[in-house]
């Protein structure tokens, strides 16, 4: 049984060592229920503030998503009459990935 770990502890924990002042700057996300890879991900970059560029094109090769987000992106597209050009750029994502995304889920 594969087991998920608790990000919102861990994000909790890492923002009240590294910036308890802005705490209630990230109330969005600890208060939700869970967290999507999507929500992960926007914390990482709010609470470290990843400006290199090589650090940017590093964690984009190796981002992973779950269905969850997968769905939440492209309802987003659908919700804001995005094509997949704009939605791509939005999420920093291919646009063969958002194609083979919308092939897979039949959307």
């Amino acid at each position: 049984m594969r087991t998920i770990p608790d990000y919102k502890k861990i994000y909790h924990d890492i923002i009240l060592k590294i910036c308890p002042e802005r705490e209630p700057e990230f109330k969005y996300f600890l208060d939700k229920e869970t967290l999507l890879s999507w929500d992960i991900v926007k914390l990482d970059n709010l609470i470290f503030n990843k400006k290199d560029q090589d650090s940017v094109v590093f964690n984009q090769r190796h981002r992973s998503y779950d269905d969850e987000t997968i769905l939440y992106i492209i309802k987003y597209q659908k919700e804001h009459k995005m094509n997949n050009s704009h939605t791509s750029k939005y999420f920093r994502i291919s646009r063969n990935t958002l194609t083979k995304w919308k092939k897979i889920y039949k959307i």
